[in-house]
């Protein structure tokens, strides 16, 4: 078992930038991707950026140029900075981690989620 704990959420300002991170804990040797998906009201939840600890990174269009994945391996830490925020970034983030090594941007692929964290952007 692998458990994902998000935080860093809050309400910003169109303009503004946030950070969010997740921890993992547990079972976390075979976990070897780890993403961010997150889900608007109303909506269905969508990838956002995923980080591969062996190498590699990817991105939505929607997210590309503004958001940057990172992480720390040490840590077991993932984090996810977003910068020039719009109301449209506005849902709850969620974190995931899958054991294989492909980036996949399917939910279904993913084994382990985090309970979310909050981020409203106001206009």
């Amino acid at each position: 078992q692998v458990q994902l704990v998000e935080s860093g959420g809050g309400l910003v300002q169109a303009g503004d930038s946030l950070r969010l991170s997740c921890a993992a804990s547990g079972r976390t040797s075979g976990m070897l991707t780890l993403a961010w998906f997150r889900q608007a009201p109303g909506k269905e939840r969508e990838f956002a950026a995923a980080i591969r600890w062996s190498g590699g990174i990817a991105y939505a269009d929607s997210v590309k140029g503004r958001f940057t994945i990172s992480g720390d391996n040490a840590k077991n830490t993932v984090y996810l900075q977003m910068n020039s925020l719009k109301p449209e970034d506005t849902a709850v983030y969620y974190c995931a981690s899958r054991r294989g090594n492909f980036m996949s941007r399917m939910l279904g692929d993913y084994d382990y989620w985090g309970q979310g964290t909050q981020v409203t952007v106001s206009s």
